[in-house]
């Protein structure tokens, strides 16, 4: 018999139940896509990536417990500026637990919550399609809430930005966020996250796609 942190494990790692209109919602407006602008990795991307690096960032493998905070399935395409899905990209993330501390030792603010996995990686499908069981993303000091993101792949250049919460007062406080003065782009990083019983009882989702500019692509 499966227990239900399992069967999650594997609904998320299977990539089924995420066959909802919303996963591609961003995707099929081909014309004039806005490019995902560059962000800061941040002084915590890990030193070491952890044993358990899949896209199942909630269940570590090895711990009894899940991770602390509400789960967020995050999900979406990596496009080209005409809409184009490109597969085969490896799409990392990285962020804080629920108390504002990363897996990382330049972090002084505490132990990081080991049933959290803090980081994750997959590759994007043949429609240029990627998911990641997460937790909602907390603030720590000087930082409104985010999801730090990575693509990288063969015939493009690397592209690292964030994700963020729309809602989240400090978002307007956030230095790094209004830094970015194109208000297209910079609402292109801002994810609705919403109720997703339909995924999982009283978990989040938000659709991110992210966009390749052309300068990133090779030839």
């Amino acid at each position: 018999m499966i227990d239900m942190a399992t069967g999650r494990r594997r609904l998320i790692l299977n990539g089924l139940g995420l066959a909802s209109a919303s996963v591609v919602a961003g995707a099929v407006s081909a014309a004039g896509l806005v490019p995902t602008p560059r962000q800061t990795p941040g002084p915590f991307y890990p030193v070491r990536l952890p044993i358990d690096s899949d896209n199942d960032l909630v269940n570590v493998g090895g711990r009894s417990q899940p991770a602390s905070g509400t789960v967020t399935h995050v999900f979406g395409q990596v496009l080209t500026e005409s809409g184009r899905p490109v597969p085969g990209l490896r799409v990392e993330i990285w962020q804080c637990d629920a108390f504002g501390h990363y897996h990382h030792p330049g972090d002084r603010g505490g132990g990081a919550d080991p049933n959290f996995q803090g980081y994750g990686r997959t590759i994007t499908a043949s429609d240029g399609a990627y998911r990641f069981r997460t937790i909602r993303p907390a603030h720590y000091p000087g930082r409104t809430p985010h999801i730090h993101f990575a693509i990288s792949g063969q015939g493009m250049s690397g592209l690292t930005t964030q994700m963020y919460v729309a809602g989240e007062p400090r978002n307007a406080r956030d230095g790094l966020l209004n830094s970015i003065r194109d208000t297209a782009a910079r609402e292109s990083l801002i994810v609705p996250l919403n109720p997703a019983d339909d995924l999982e009882a009283g978990a989040l989702a938000g659709s991110f796609d992210i966009v390749l500019g052309r300068n990133l692509i090779a030839g």
